[in-house]
Order: C-alpha cells, then sequence, then structure tokens
C-alpha cells in the first residue's frame, strides 16, 4: 500500500466517524433580551422646546419620533470647520486605532479556535546511522552491522466535536469579537461628541473673554473717574476703595479663563492626534455654530439596538452563555481519533517502495472521574457569571434610558434658562440705553452709565453661557441615541479592513 493510499484511507475513516458522533452543542442556545416595555423616558414627555426669538441659538427644538440618526450628525451644526476637525480626529486619534487593533486581536482568535474544527496534520521526516555489536545478530534484514535508517512520516489527530465543546467556544468568542466591534464603534461616538463639546466649550470661552476684557476696561474708566473726582473732593476715598475692589474682582476673573481656553486648545490638539502645542488651526465662535430646529428621539425599544454600550453589554451576556456549554462539554467523554503512516528505508531512494510503507489507526475516549469538583465548580461559575452578565445588561439598558431622559430635561430648562437670560440681556441693553440717553442731557452721571454697562455686560456673558449650554445639550442628545454609527462603516472595521 502506497503512503498516498494509506491517508487516503485515514481521512476516509476519520472524516465519517466525526460526522456520525457528531451531536448537538450542550449548553443554552443563547437568546437576545427582550426590549424594554416602555413608550417614553418621562411621566410628561415634551414635544418642542421654548424658544427665544432674536437670539442666536435660541430657537425651538422640536423633537421628532423614531427618525434616522445621520453617521455625521455633527453636521447638523452647519460648521465646516467643526466637520473637518472632527473627521480629523477619527482618522488620528490613537485610541481608534488601539480600537481597531483589538477588534483584529479579536478577529483572529475567533479564526484560530475554528482551526480545532479540522484534523490537526504534522509533517516528520528522521534520518539516522547506526551500528550494531558483532557479538549480536544484526537488525536490519541484510545483516549488516552498520546502516542508516530515513523515515518520513505523516501524523493525523482530530477530535471530532461531539458535545460542542468547539463550538461553543467559537461562539463565546465570536460574541467577544462582536463585543470588541461596539466598543469601536462606541469610541468612534465619544471622540466625535468629545470634539464637538470641546469646540462649543471654546466657543463659550472666547464670547464669555471678550465680555469680560469689555467689564475690566469700564471698570478702569470708572476708576479713572472716581480718582479724578475724590482728587477734587467730589468722591470719597470709600467710593474709590469700592471701585478699586470692583475693578480687582472682575480682573480676578479673567485669568480662569483663559487657562480654560488654553486647555480647551490642549484638548482639541490630543483630540484629534497632535500634540499640545500644535493646536487645530480651527478656531470657533458661538456665532458660527447654528441649532438644528429638529431633533431625532428613538423610543426605548429602538434604543437598546442603537447604543453600542448596550450591544456590548448583549454580546458579553452571550458570550457568557457560551461559556455554560464550554462548562458542561469539560465534564463529558473527550475522543480523539489519531493516524499515523509513513515509510522507513535503509536508504532515501527506496523510501516509498512496496513492502517499506507502516501505519497506524487509533481511537480513544478520556473521560473525567474525579477531579475534586473542579468540573462542577466551573460549571456553577459559568452559570453565575451569566447571571452576572444579565443583571449588567440591564443595568447598562437603564444607564441609557436615563441618559436620554437627562438630556431630554437638560435640552428643556436650558432652553428655558437661554430665554430667561436673553430676557435679562434685553433689559440691562434697555436700562443701557436710557441711562446713555440720560447722560447725553445731563440728567445721568457718568458713573451711573458706566453701571449700567457693568450690568449689560455681565448678562451677556450670561447669555453666552446659556447659549452653548443648548449646542452642548444637542451633541449629548446624539450621544446619547447612538450617534448613527450603524451608517459608519469605519466605525466597525479593524486596522486590516475587517
Amino acid at each position: 500500500m502506497t503512503l498516498t493510499r494509506t491517508l487516503r484511507l485515514q481521512y476516509l475513516i476519520a472524516i465519517p466517524t466525526s460526522v456520525l458522533l457528531s451531536g448537538c452543542a450542550v449548553g443554552p442556545n443563547f437568546h437576545k433580551p427582550e426590549v424594554p416595555e416602555v413608550n417614553s423616558y418621562s411621566a410628561n414627555p415634551i414635544q418642542t422646546t421654548s424658544s427665544s426669538s432674536g437670539t442666536a441659538g435660541g430657537g425651538a427644538q422640536h423633537f421628532v419620533k423614531d427618525v434616522d440618526i445621520p453617521g455625521e450628525w455633527w453636521e447638523v451644526f452647519h460648521s465646516k470647520p467643526l466637520n473637518d476637525l472632527v473627521e480629523r480626529s477619527l482618522k488620528n486619534n490613537p485610541t481608534i486605532k488601539a480600537g481597531q487593533a483589538a477588534l483584529a486581536v479579536a478577529r483572529h482568535n475567533v479564526l484560530s479556535q475554528e482551526g480545532a474544527f479540522f484534523p490537526a496534520v504534522g509533517a516528520l521526516f528522521s534520518g539516522s546511522r547506526s551500528a550494531t555489536s558483532n557479538q549480536f545478530a544484526p537488525v536490519p534484514n541484510s545483516n549488516v552491522f552498520q546502516y542508516n535508517v530515513f523515515t518520513p512520516q505523516l501524523n493525523i489527530s482530530y477530535v471530532p466535536d461531539v458535545f460542542g465543546l468547539t463550538r461553543r467556544m467559537v461562539e463565546s468568542l465570536k460574541a467577544q469579537e462582536e463585543q470588541q466591534r461596539y466598543a469601536l464603534a462606541a469610541t468612534h461616538i465619544t471622540l466625535s461628541t468629545n470634539v464637538v463639546a470641546a469646540a462649543i466649550q471654546e466657543a463659550s470661552l472666547r464670547g464669555q473673554i471678550t465680555a469680560t476684557h469689555q467689564l475690566i476696561d469700564l471698570n478702569n474708566k470708572a476708576l479713572d473717574i472716581l480718582r479724578n473726582q475724590f482728587g477734587k473732593g467730589y468722591a470719597s476715598r470709600l467710593d474709590v476703595a469700592a471701585q478699586e475692589s470692583q475693578l480687582a474682582q472682575v480682573q480676578a476673573t479673567l485669568p480662569p479663563l483663559l487657562k480654560q481656553l488654553g486647555q480647551q486648545r490642549d484638548l482639541l490638539a490630543a483630540l484629534s492626534g497632535g500634540f499640545p502645542g500644535s493646536g487645530p488651526a480651527e478656531t470657533f465662535e458661538l456665532a458660527n455654530l447654528e441649532l438644528p430646529r429638529e431633533l431625532p428621539l428613538s423610543l426605548p425599544a429602538k434604543l437598546v439596538e442603537q447604543r453600542p454600550d448596550v450591544r456590548q453589554a448583549e454580546e458579553n451576556l452571550h458570550a457568557a452563555s457560551a461559556q455554560i456549554g464550554v462548562a458542561i462539554a469539560n465534564m463529558l467523554p473527550n475522543i480523539t481519533l489519531s493516524a499515523n503512516g509513513g515509510s522507513s528505508a535503509l536508504a532515501i531512494g527506496q523510501l516509498f517502495t512496496p513492502g517499506l510503507q507502516f501505519w497506524t489507526i487509533a481511537g480513544a475516549a478520556a473521560q473525567p472521574v474525579f477531579q475534586g469538583g473542579a468540573l462542577y465548580q466551573k460549571d456553577r461559575a459559568a452559570v453565575a457569571a451569566y447571571r452576572q452578565a444579565g443583571a449588567m445588561y440591564r443595568n447598562t439598558v437603564i444607564t441609557a434610558c436615563q441618559n436620554v431622559a437627562d438630556t431630554l430635561v437638560a435640552l428643556e430648562q436650558d432652553a428655558n434658562g437661554l430665554k430667561a437670560a436673553a430676557e435679562a440681556e434685553r433689559a440691562a441693553k434697555v436700562t443701557l440705553d436710557l441711562v446713555t440717553k440720560q447722560k447725553q442731557i445731563g440728567y445721568a452721571s457718568y458713573l451711573a452709565l458706566l453701571s449700567a454697562e457693568q450690568t449689560y455686560q455681565q448678562a451677556l456673558i450670561n447669555l453666552v453661557q446659556a447659549q452653548a449650554n443648548r449646542y452642548a445639550d444637542t451633541a449629548a442628545l446624539f450621544q446619547a441615541l447612538g450617534g448613527g454609527w450603524w451608517h459608519r462603516p469605519d466605525a466597525m472595521k479593524n486596522d486590516e479592513g475587517h
């Protein structure tokens, strides 16, 4: 029998045997958790936020249920510099690269485990030269005392997946791969939201710094007037000291704002994959952002499909379910089929000639009998891990719904806050205009005018902060709803393009 015929016989015996012995995989089959049986995020859901007419970022926002979320959701602000910065960050940020590599690791782990479905084949070639004592009979049939032995052979072993051990292990690893895939999607959403939030905060800080500089100038002018009046005896030292204190207090608010602005620039540089000091060329002003009038609002039943953290928790539950099957299968018999075939000759030229072949076919079954309860405890641990994963999944769903509910409250109340801030700003502006006219006709002092200007500038700072809150709330809602990752293929691919 030739080596080729021997190997063919081994395959014909091993493969059908494994098919006959294969059965259903032990352990529970995974079923997706039920969706939440709730239809809203609050007892009194709102449909439209309040509006502040004539104020930038003050338009009413209407919630549209179950409208799809675009993958480039940040484009709703209609800012090209912001769009460019987000896209550049998604390409260059190291956390994205790390997430893609982690996904590739998980993918290769799956492919590695799937190799257990196939027979393991090993090739071996050995050569030796030996000499025997003349006092004993020579070993070879040729009756020589010195000889060479050349032996090429193939070893084949196969473990049929009778009880589904390999299938459950592959199932668990595939769930872990999907978990990494959703983790990468979550990283995309978090990164894009952080860039948008940092840009909005930068715009807010620039507006506050501009108003603070104007406040400092007004207080300096007021102090100069009081010092001049004090020199002429028209003002007391107490008035001067009070104005000096007010100027110092206003000046003290500027360094923290400048510090925050510098840190925001450093943050934007880091988010876009750069080093501090080499921040992005883009700068942001609130006047260059547009507040979207319509906002998506997915129902809780759909939210669990859109949130990558919920999908991660689901895949973690799936992996834990498969591990129960792994633990059960490890307590059942393990069957191994093996075959060995080759040729052995005293000269290389004689290899594979008739009569020099050898082969072996064997099968073995091993059943764990006593291991001190270790396998049973591993099974109990797998069941407990599944219960833990189920509780964590439910907690993740609740947290996801809470995120949306909190954001809706913020959208409603910050819209009311902006309305109040806009009314305060308008009232301060009316007061400033009236005092200005009175000053022109001699019925108001210059100090009264400066006081009215200070009140207006402070109201303007409050207005800037209130405007920024509405833009930030809008970005937070898109993040809470999942960020449209399902429309971005790059958010689900590893660094090898899979």
